[in-house]
């Protein structure tokens, strides 16, 4: 495991951050990759080598094709492999359907999927080198059902869930196994952003059936199970880790 390199998209914070360290505690050195917030970068990265794994910080918007493969240069020259990739970065404007410009469609679109084809085309190819590896990509429940304010961000991961079926089956070959993980509503800074944050936490705390909210660390150990061995018959899937809500109306 010594020399095994995970690269986690959007890992300053959140699940993505919570994924790297989880990565590094299992001795997989981390590459940290952050658009804007270089300060909570550095804490990441910090944390990182405390477990005393190799922490390699890589700023890039993966909304951009160049700054992707530019991302996957550096990651080349460092390590010379790749074995896991956390398609997690995300981004998105949420207004109703009626009010969505061309420019938050782009914007969110490029982020949330153009950012994982492209990321999985430069991430095969290091993997493949070392006889295989494993892609997991984090999607949410409004791939599947109408959540308010949510279309361009639904939309994308819809789009997410529907390009890990494809690169399952076509990377199978290259012995990579791919799939994502779709959660229920977390509290995360990322919910912060929402107009009605605090009615699908009221939501999520009332009507779960396992009798409480999905939290990070439920998302993250979702994720460790599937670049497990253990895993390896799981291809393109999105597991749903919601404590059961969605299967209420």
């Amino acid at each position: 495991m010594s020399s095994k390199t995970a690269l986690v998209t959007g890992s300053s914070r959140g699940v993505g951050k919570a994924a790297a360290l989880a990565l590094a505690e299992k001795g997989y050195d981390i590459v940290v990759n952050y658009a804007r917030s270089k300060k909570a970068a550095l804490e990441t990265v910090e944390e990182i080598e405390k477990l005393g794994r190799k922490a390699f910080l890589v700023r890039a918007n993966v909304g951009d094709v160049e700054k992707i493969k530019s991302m996957f240069r550096q990651i080349e020259e460092e390590f010379g492999r790749l074995d896991v990739l956390i398609n997690n970065a995300a981004s998105g404007v949420l207004r109703p359907a009626m009010e969505l410009e061309e420019s938050h469609w782009d914007w969110t679109m490029n982020i949330n999927s153009k950012a994982l084809l492209f990321c999985a085309q430069e991430a095969a190819k290091l993997m493949e080198k070392n006889g295989g590896g494993k892609i997991v990509s984090l999607s949410s429940l409004g791939s599947i059902r109408y959540l308010e304010n949510y279309t361009t961000v639904g939309v994308s991961k819809a789009a997410v869930e529907a390009l890990t079926r494809y690169l399952a089956v076509e990377l199978a070959p290259k012995n990579i196994v791919v799939n994502a993980v779709s959660g229920g509503a977390i509290d995360t800074d990322a919910l912060k952003h929402f107009p009605n944050r605090e009615e699908l936490l009221e939501d999520a705390r009332k009507n779960t059936p396992a009798g409480r909210m999905v939290e990070i660390a439920d998302i993250v150990k979702t994720i460790m199970f599937l670049i497990s061995d253990d895993a390896s018959m799981i291809r393109g899937q999105t597991i749903i880790v919601d404590g059961g809500r969605s299967i209420l109306v």
